[in-house]
């Protein structure tokens, strides 16, 4: 089992499998892994000591960031994710960062952005869309046409308990919808990311 896996400098965190969208453009669907060695999907869940057994393989210090990111949405574990970043904060001062698809709170039906404060660094918030429609058709969320709307308060609400806030969007979508993306992450005032495909 995968737990902890290093990929571009960092230390990243695969909690779950679990997600509550089915993006067309997620490489979960055509790849087991990062590359042929890391196979990212688990057979089950791991639980915090587990998380912290694994972590002490690695000198934590070394990495610019941990970030919370897998095969899976890592929010929906949100109980692990807050145990794990309590821990790395209490021994070293690493950056932790989170990349979500800002669904948590809807998922958990309480404000997770809140939970985060004073244990992450940065939130890197996939937003995919310049709307509710485009959003649904690309990504396929469980929540519906509330997908939307959803992660724009997320948005709204990280941006009051954490202090580096990212929007992204994947380069699926034409030039002109990823421009109309950037005005919104601008106007919730959170910086502006796009992604290549992977």
């Amino acid at each position: 089992m995968t737990i902890f896996y290093e990929l571009y400098g960092n230390l990243y965190l695969n909690l779950t499998n679990r997600c509550m969208n089915a993006c067309e453009f997620c490489i979960r669907d055509y790849d087991e892994g990062i590359d042929k060695n890391t196979d990212l999907w688990i057979e089950r869940e791991p639980t915090l000591d587990e998380i912290i057994t694994d972590l002490k393989r690695f000198d934590v210090k070394k990495y610019p960031e941990v970030v919370l990111c897998g095969y899976g949405e890592p929010l929906i574990k949100i109980d692990e994710a807050v145990g794990i970043c309590k821990f790395i904060k209490e021994n070293t001062d690493v950056k932790i960062r989170v990349n979500t698809n800002g669904l948590a709170s809807w998922f958990h039906n309480k404000n997770v952005a809140k939970e985060l404060s004073g244990l992450v660094d940065i939130v890197s918030i996939s937003l995919n869309h310049k709307d509710k429609k485009g959003y649904n058709e690309l990504c396929h969320p469980d929540c519906g046409e509330d997908a939307f709307d959803e992660i724009l308060d997320f948005t709204r609400e990280a941006k009051k308990y954490i202090p580096h806030i990212f929007m992204t969007v994947v380069d699926v979508i034409s030039p002109e919808d990823i421009k109309e993306c950037q005005k919104i992450a601008e106007s919730l005032g959170a910086e502006f990311r796009v992604r290549e495909k992977i």
